[in-house]
């Protein structure tokens, strides 16, 4: 009991946690400004290619939905562009 009436305890030197020093305003957005970029990187690494095959299975439904497919469509546009050749 003798032991929780003793006072308080000093610190001993030399033993207590380094603190980081406090970053100026100028760093502190510096190190913003690199983790936003590092979030768009991965974002970009990600959105991208849901992107690209999103507007690949959009065209493709779009063309199944009209009854035709990108390869017959490529055939006519080379068509129609052997046509145009054959006027000039």
């Amino acid at each position: 009991m003798n032991d929780l009436h003793e006072g308080p305890l000093t610190p001993v030197t030399g033993t207590q946690a380094q603190t980081a020093p406090k970053l100026s305003r100028r760093e502190e957005r510096r190190l913003r400004r690199k983790r936003r970029r590092r979030g768009e990187e991965i974002l970009g690494w990600i959105l991208v290619p849901l992107i690209v095959f999103g507007i690949y299975w959009g065209v493709t439904a779009g063309l199944d939905f009209l009854g035709t497919s990108p390869g017959q469509l490529w055939d006519q546009l080379m068509q129609v562009k052997a046509m145009m050749e054959k006027r000039a």
